[in-house]
């Protein structure tokens, strides 16, 4: 009997370790996959500055640009893109639908039991876009909740969640499908705010050169906010080598304007660290 307890023992011991190899290998094997593809697919949401695809279908935008240039450290020489919602960013990945996201996904504690997140590459502040002379003084998300008004802001974004928080009605926000589609709103009266990150709303209204409007910046009451590429779970490998790729960018005079030039903080994103931000209470 004691005999078959130990055999039936190393069983399980040789069986936890050959399952633990696997799935090392497993991870190892997408980095020398997309190396031997010769490409990379991301998932984005095309949302400037954050990520966008011109009329072309060039691939730019601050999070695909730092991606672009670590994968081309690691020896993936070109990165394609999938579109999707930022809300179906995560069950995308798990699906197996792109390799990474690479889209200005925030790290927060929530996203991150769920994926792994890089190091931080983009951090900004949030802002509003409201009526010019912001006649409701909003300069928080309390005051949105305070007037009972409605705002937009995208689904599944970290605003959302912000909004939730303060205390807004979900009945008072209003979920826009893209970027653009907001800005109508607000400026058809729909909504009185719309909330997204500062380099969002200060590209938004450059762009639309309405008099009408103006930009909060940033929200009081919110930290900066960075984002990073995120991974599958079980690609660790993948995502430390991604990590130690990046830190070396960092290093070099070339990280700050693929992120600056969109009004991101390069000084932030080198500070800032996943551990704090997996951990934030907010």
């Amino acid at each position: 009997m004691k005999m078959r307890m130990k055999i039936v023992a190393g069983l399980g011991l040789l069986a936890a370790v050959a399952a633990a190899g696997t799935t090392a290998s497993r991870a190892e094997d997408t980095l020398e996959k997309l190396k031997a593809q010769g490409y990379a697919t991301i998932g984005i949401a095309n949302e400037p500055p954050f990520s966008e695809v011109k009329p072309d279908g060039t691939l730019t935008g601050a999070a695909p640009d730092v991606a672009k240039a670590v994968m081309a450290k690691l020896g993936v020489p070109e990165v394609r893109y999938q579109i999707v919602d930022y809300g179906a960013m995560i069950p995308g990945l798990q699906a197996g639908r792109f390799d990474f996201i690479a889209a200005g996904l925030y790290i927060n504690p929530k996203r991150c039991e769920s994926i792994s997140f890089s190091e931080p590459d983009v951090c900004g502040s949030e802002a509003f876009a409201v009526e010019t002379g912001n006649p409701l003084g909003l300069k928080t998300y309390e005051d949105i909740a305070k007037a009972g008004i409605t705002m937009a802001t995208c689904g599944g974004c970290a605003e959302y969640d912000y909004a939730k928080k303060a205390g807004v009605s979900e009945a008072n926000i209003v979920v826009a499908p893209d970027p653009q589609s907001g800005l109508k709103m607000l400026q058809s009266g729909r909504v009185k705010v719309y909330a997204l990150g500062g380099p969002v709303i200060h590209e938004l209204l450059t762009k639309a050169k309405d008099p009408k409007l103006e930009i909060v910046n940033p929200v009081l009451g919110i930290p900066p906010s960075c984002a990073g590429a995120g991974f599958r779970k079980d690609d660790e490998a993948f995502r430390k080598a991604y990590d130690e790729a990046l830190k070396e960018l960092k290093g070099t005079d070339a990280f700050p304007p693929l992120v600056d030039s969109y009004g991101f903080s390069s000084v932030v994103a080198k500070e800032a660290t996943r551990e704090q931000l997996c951990t934030a209470s907010n």
